[in-house]
């Protein structure tokens, strides 16, 4: 595996183990959702997520930025709820900002691409961290990552101090209050819950961390 690059191959088995992910978890994310929320977050990644992987079978695309614009355009069509338009809209803003036609990206065009992943999903759902959202599993393990390859770190490295910092973000909303989104009705009766989105953000960090791992 090419250790300092993110090429079609790797993109497509890191979307795909995001896929699998999400649809193990497909329960626990129901049971997040319904504690804060109308209990279909788990079901709508899921399929979601799925019909992504169907969308990459046989000839897929040949640049990576590709990969992802795909994965966003299909998740925005097949997932309900405000999840889709959310993941959807960070993958199409990772896809666009790789570079144009490449075959492969490398970690500081990659960490750019996540940084515009998580602009587009602050610019759409209007969240900042600490508002109890996706954003506080994404903000970090964007900051990990960037740290890590700034550092000199290779993908595999990289990605899994992303998928750390990730989960901590996630487990750090369970005391936080939601200021978006359906559970911000709830008001304070919303802590004490782990936030859907943040879980599912850092599923998808660990898969990335999975399939690169030595």
């Amino acid at each position: 595996m090419d250790t300092i690059h993110l090429d079609v191959a790797l993109a497509v088995a890191w979307l795909r183990a995001a896929a699998a992910s999400v649809t193990a978890e497909t329960d626990q994310l129901t049971r997040l959702d319904a504690a804060i929320g109308d209990g279909d977050h788990g079901v709508n990644l899921a399929r979601g997520f799925t019909a992504v992987a169907a969308t990459l079978d046989g000839a897929g695309p040949t640049a990576v930025g590709d990969v992802f614009v795909r994965a966003g355009a299909t998740l925005i069509s097949k997932v309900g709820g405000a999840s889709g338009p959310l993941y959807g809209t960070a993958f199409r803003a990772i896809g666009k900002a790789l570079p144009p036609g490449a075959a492969s990206a490398d970690l500081a065009d990659l960490a750019a691409a996540l940084h515009a992943g998580l602009d587009a999903v602050r610019k759409l759902g209007g969240a900042e961290p600490g508002d109890r959202t996706i954003v506080d599993a994404f903000r970090p393990a964007l900051d990990a990552f960037e740290e890590a390859v700034a550092g000199g770190a290779a993908l595999p490295e990289a990605a899994a101090s992303a998928a750390r910092a990730a989960g901590e973000g996630a487990r750090a909303t369970v005391p936080l209050t939601a200021r978006k989104g359906r559970a911000s009705y709830l008001g304070e009766r919303s802590a004490g819950h782990q936030d859907p989105g943040a879980t599912s953000t850092w599923l998808i960090f660990q898969a990335l961390a999975d399939v690169t791992a030595p």
